[in-house]
């Protein structure tokens, strides 16, 4: 049940966005085999300037385009990420939607308990789910 937050600066049109957002769950569930009807983003547009994302000394020139990608999850495994940030990169890309040095995507782990998807329970360990 990945969670994810895709924050951007706003040089991109709606359709374009909402785009990017798709693709992104595309790539989740080729990769991160999120089921069917499992999507839930946070897609956030701030103010250009808004965003300070420096090169962490890597020689990265980022432009106003700069999207940051945090994705909550549990269990997949370090090829599963390499697979995921090479993917992202590359589609994003290839639908000139996100220059590769302008992406930057964070994993963060939890844990079933984690979670409630409504009602105030926590439906992996009720058996909800």
């Amino acid at each position: 049940m990945p969670l994810v937050r895709i924050t951007q600066q706003d040089v991109r049109t709606p359709e374009q966005s909402r785009r990017l957002a798709d693709l992104v769950q595309e790539v989740m569930r080729e990769h991160f085999a999120a089921p069917p009807g499992d999507r839930y983003q946070i897609l956030e547009t701030l103010p250009v300037g808004a965003i300070i994302a420096e090169d962490t000394g890597l020689g990265i020139e980022r432009s106003e385009g700069v999207v940051i990608i945090q994705i909550t999850q549990q269990g997949r495994s370090q090829e599963q990420k390499q697979a995921i940030f090479a993917a992202l990169a590359e589609r994003l890309a290839q639908e000139d939607l996100v220059r590769p040095e302008d992406l930057v995507i964070s994993i963060v782990g939890n844990q079933r308990e984690d979670w409630s998807f409504g009602h105030g329970r926590a439906q992996f360990l009720t058996g909800e789910l």
